[in-house]
C-alpha cells in the first residue's frame, strides 16, 4: 500500500502539540512524531499516512491546536521502510524520576542506580520524551519515595512506559488501559521486553469501562497522561474506581487548562497536592479525600 509522509517547520512546543493531538486520533496518521534538524536547527513535525492523506483533516487539526492552517509538504516513501521505527531512532535516551527510558538503538551505558526501561519505536504514543511523560515519571517518583500502592491503574497507556515504570519500581501489578487496540498491544510486548510482562495486564477499554479494570479496583494510584478534555470527562469514573487516599497523578494538560481540570477532580472529591510545571505542560497530583 502506498504511503505517504507530511512535515512542516515548527517550533518544538508547536510540534508536539501537534502530535499529541494527532496521536489522540486514528484516522489521520498510521505514525507522528517531531524532532530537530541537525542541520538547520529547526524543529519538524512528521506524520506517515495511508495514501492519499487527509490534508483538510491535518488542516482542521492544525487550527484547532495550533490556531491557524499548515502548508504541510506531502512526500510519497517507500512502503518497504519501517518509518514508525525510522522517525523515532534518532530519539536521545530521557532521564526523568530516576528513570532511564532509551531505544534499542541507544548504545550508552545505563546510569547506575536508574530504573532503566527500553521502550522502542512503534504506532502507538510514548517514547517518554514529552514533557507529559517526563513529568508523570518524576511524579510517580516523588509519590513512591513516601508510599507503596499496591491497586494501580494507568489510563490511555499508549506505549506503556507508565506501566512498566509502576511495576519496575514496586513489582507489583498494573492495570494498563487504552482504547487503541494497537496500544493494547504495544504496551504488552514493551512490559515482556522490560521483564514485567507477568505484572502489566494491557486491556482495551474507553475510559475506564472494562471488567478487568472494575474487578481489581478500587485503586491507590490512578496515572492518566491524555489531554485536557478528556481527562475532565473521565473525572466521575475516576472518582468511583479511587480508594480513600488514593492518588492521582494527571498529565497531557497545557497550564492555562490545569484549573478547569482541578476544578473537575475536586467535585468528585478530589484535592491538589502538587503541580508540576514543564515548561507549557502541567502535571498534576491529587488526593482522594
Amino acid at each position: 500500500m502506498p504511503v505517504d509522509q507530511l512535515s512542516v517547520s515548527l517550533t518544538k512546543d508547536q510540534a508536539y502539540a501537534l502530535v499529541d493531538a494527532v496521536s489522540e486520533r486514528d484516522d489521520l496518521a498510521l505514525t507522528a512524531s517531531a524532532h530537530e534538524d541537525e542541520a538547520t536547527g529547526e524543529w519538524v513535525f512528521e506524520a506517515t499516512c495511508d495514501s492519499p492523506p487527509d490534508i483538510d483533516g491535518f488542516n482542521a487539526l492544525a487550527q484547532e491546536v495550533l490556531g491557524g492552517t499548515i502548508d504541510f509538504a506531502v512526500e510519497t516513501i517507500d512502503p518497504e521502510v519501517n518509518w514508525v521505527q525510522k522517525s523515532l531512532e534518532g530519539l536521545p535516551p530521557v532521564v526523568a524520576g530516576g528513570f532511564y527510558v532509551y531505544g534499542s538503538h541507544s548504545t550508552e551505558p545505563v546510569p547506575a542506580g536508574m530504573t532503566a526501561m527500553r521502550i522502542d519505536a512503534a504506532q502507538a504514543f510514548g517514547t517518554g520524551h514529552h514533557e507529559t511523560t517526563t513529568g508523570c515519571l518524576e511524579a510517580i517518583d516523588r509519590l513512591l519515595k513516601r508510599s507503596r500502592p499496591v491497586r494501580m491503574l494507568d489510563v490511555g497507556t499508549g506505549t506503556g512506559v507508565l506501566a512498566i515504570a509502576l511495576a519496575k519500581r514496586t513489582r507489583r501489578l498494573v492495570i494498563a488501559s487504552d482504547i487503541d487496540p494497537v496500544s493494547v498491544s504495544t504496551t504488552r510486548q514493551n512490559a515482556a521486553d522490560n521483564g514485567v510482562g507477568q505484572l502489566v495486564v494491557a486491556v482495551e477499554a474507553e475510559g475506564l469501562n472494562n471488567a478487568t479494570i472494575q474487578q481489581n479496583g478500587p485503586y491507590d494510584l490512578i496515572v492518566a497522561n491524555i489531554l485536557a478534555g478528556p481527562l475532565q470527562a473521565l473525572a466521575p469514573a475516576v472518582g468511583r474506581a479511587a480508594s480513600r487516599g488514593a492518588t492521582i497523578i494527571l498529565s497531557g494538560i497545557l497550564e492555562h487548562q490545569a484549573r478547569g481540570v482541578i476544578n473537575a477532580y475536586a467535585r468528585q472529591g478530589m484535592v491538589l497536592t502538587q503541580k508540576l510545571q514543564r515548561k507549557e505542560w502541567t502535571t498534576l497530583m491529587l488526593e482522594m479525600r
